[in-house]
């Protein structure tokens, strides 16, 4: 085969394998409709995590493949410069061409073993612009005022591509009616509605449907996102969303993704943009299921920071953990997370072990309670930008991971996760209305993770983060399990007054042991907010709390965790009835 062949036919095979991968992607997308009209829960369940597994399957097959078809030259550098040029040229112009080149990119970064960034073999920069190619021809349909809004919604809903029958079709009209005039009237002096601009693609996750597009008057535009449920009785809008903060928790970080069928996901991002303009690009790119886009552009938006900015990475606020080492730049709202390289006795866990939960949080319904933490591996960030006291702990805490090469630290692994306030140093500080909504949303936290069947196992409040909504996120895995992997027990009673002084208990307590009873002797807060805290969720610390919860889950149960709060219900028949 000649030089000019090997390039080409390699080329041909990365593209072959990329639209192979997009084709069975938006195949496990596309169910996500008969899920949602069939009450699937189940099964939407697994295909999230069939679509989460298929990039990486795709990408390892792909890169045996070229093992065999370059045979001895698989690891020639130049020959893989040659690929990756020719691979431009054949992605130039297509529909989200960006995504096509961080497939290329996951594939020779895998098959060379490159560490930092090597914009000979991958794609940087202009060459992987998330944007490029996006038009002013996103998936839209608009809807024009006539002067009768319920005409309008009317038409709206009647165009949804479902196949459900409405509970009441009229009373979900005026629903939406309702919502939109309250939310226009609310504005200092009315502004005159000139039209809905809807994506067409439904967006479906967990056990909801949206409508997502914006409302557009002669003073502003206003973000629109209604969410449709669906009973044994039929459909109905579960609420009507227009404020930029409710949708932005809808899309937030801490969701799992959508499943939404789009021609062009650029186009998508950038109509999602116009309505949570606060939101990073690579959020947008993850939450529509992009997750490697999306990883790629969190890591573009990091450099690109690093290009304009002077300062530190420092310690990451909030006390030290035992098992990863935390820093941040103050000027940028993510953090680092490194594993240790050895874990104190009070810690009973291995390297593998904390591995292995990120893992399982990434592919588990976060519920909007557990943060998505991006994995990168041979990360290259400049020594010179680190504190000195956080060099001296890389230096004895993570030596068998982090390594300085030339003016660089060499990071063979972390986490990368969007940051929060510390939940104990949130309410140090906080205001007390403040403080109190944030007391009785870290107990909605976990009962909201209980329902998704996750234990967070170390309830302390430093392992908790307040995000800029003051709602209140889990972020520190070691310790986490599923309910279902517990047993919650009650303390036995003491038979003796030497049993009741023991420091430790008297009784055999195995691994799996748990005593809610005992979590709020753990929680350092004051007297008032231990009081709210037991007033609203004292049946977190009941055992039988948690063994219902661990029946419904074996019972195959879905218990909702809603990103919203539903405007109005049909009846509570029908809300419970999933």
């Amino acid at each position: 085969m000649t030089a000019d062949a090997l390039l080409e036919s390699s080329a041909q095979r990365i593209a072959a394998a990329f639209a192979a991968y997009n084709g069975e992607f938006r195949a496990i997308t596309r169910r996500a409709k008969s899920r949602f009209e069939a009450r699937d829960w189940h099964g939407s369940q697994q295909d999230a995590v069939e679509r989460i597994d298929l990039y990486d399957k795709s990408v390892n097959r792909l890169v045996e493949g070229m093992r065999a078809h370059l045979g001895e030259r698989s690891q020639d550098r130049h020959l893989w410069q040659g690929i990756r040029n020719r691979f431009h040229s054949r992605t130039a112009g297509l529909p989200d061409a960006a995504f096509a080149r961080t497939f290329f990119s996951s594939v020779s970064r895998r098959s060379l073993g490159t560490v930092g960034v090597a914009p000979e073999l991958e794609f940087t920069g202009k060459d992987l612009d998330p944007l490029e190619g996006a038009g002013a021809n996103p998936e839209v349909t608009e809807y024009g005022f006539r002067g009768d809004l319920q005409l309008l919604f009317e038409d709206l809903l009647g165009d949804l591509d479902l196949r459900c029958p409405w509970i009441n079709f009229d009373r979900s009209v005026e629903h939406a009616v309702q919502d939109i005039e309250a939310a226009l009237n609310r504005r200092p002096e009315r502004p005159r509605l000139l039209h809905i601009k809807i994506l067409r693609p439904i967006f479906f996750q967990s056990t909801r449907a949206y409508i997502v597009g914006h409302l557009a008057t002669e003073a502003e535009i206003l973000p629109l996102v209604i969410a449709l449920q669906h009973t044994e009785r039929g459909l109905f809008i579960d609420a009507v969303m227009l404020d930029e903060d409710d949708i932005s928790i809808v899309f937030g970080f801490t969701r799992s993704y959508f499943h939404v069928d789009l021609e062009r996901v650029v186009e998508a991002v950038v109509f999602l943009r116009q309505l949570l303009p606060r939101k990073p690009l690579s959020e947008l790119f993850t939450v529509l299921g992009r997750a490697k886009q999306g990883k790629t552009e969190r890591f573009r938006e990091i450099s690109r920071h690093l290009e304009s900015s002077d300062d530190r990475f420092v310690h990451a606020a909030g006390e030290r953990g035992l098992v990863m080492v935390c820093f941040t730049l103050p000027s940028l709202d993510v953090v680092f997370k490194l594993i240790r390289d050895r874990f104190p006795p009070v810690k009973n866990v291995l390297r593998q072990d904390v591995l292995d939960k990120y893992r399982f949080v990434f592919k588990h319904d976060r519920a909007g309670r557990l943060v998505d933490a991006q994995e990168f591996k041979r990360v290259r960030l400049p020594k010179a930008r680190f504190s000195p006291e956080l060099l001296e702990e890389l230096a004895t805490e993570t030596a068998e991971t982090v390594h300085v090469e030339g003016e660089d630290l060499i990071f063979d692994h972390m986490y990368i996760e969007r940051r929060m306030m510390p939940l104990n140093l949130f309410l140090r500080d906080a205001p007390e209305e403040a403080a109190n909504r944030a007391v009785l949303d870290y107990g909605q936290s976990i009962r909201d993770l209980a329902h998704s069947n996750i234990f967070a196992g170390d309830l302390l409040l430093k392992n908790f983060g307040v995000t800029r909504h003051g709602r209140v996120i889990f972020y520190d895995y070691d310790e986490l399990c599923q309910v279902t992997d517990c047993r919650f027990r009650e303390v036995p009673v003491a038979t003796s007054d030497e049993d009741e002084m023991r420091s430790e208990a008297w009784f055999y307590v195995a691994d799996n042991d748990v005593f809610p009873e005992t979590f709020l002797n753990f929680l350092a807060f004051s007297d008032a907010q231990r009081q709210l805290f037991v007033h609203s969720h004292g049946d977190l610390l009941e055992a039988d709390f948690w063994r219902g919860i661990q029946r419904r889950v074996r019972e195959g149960d879905i218990l909702e965790i809603l990103p919203y709060r539903p405007r109005r219900a049909v009846s509570s028949d029908a809300r419970n009835r999933l």
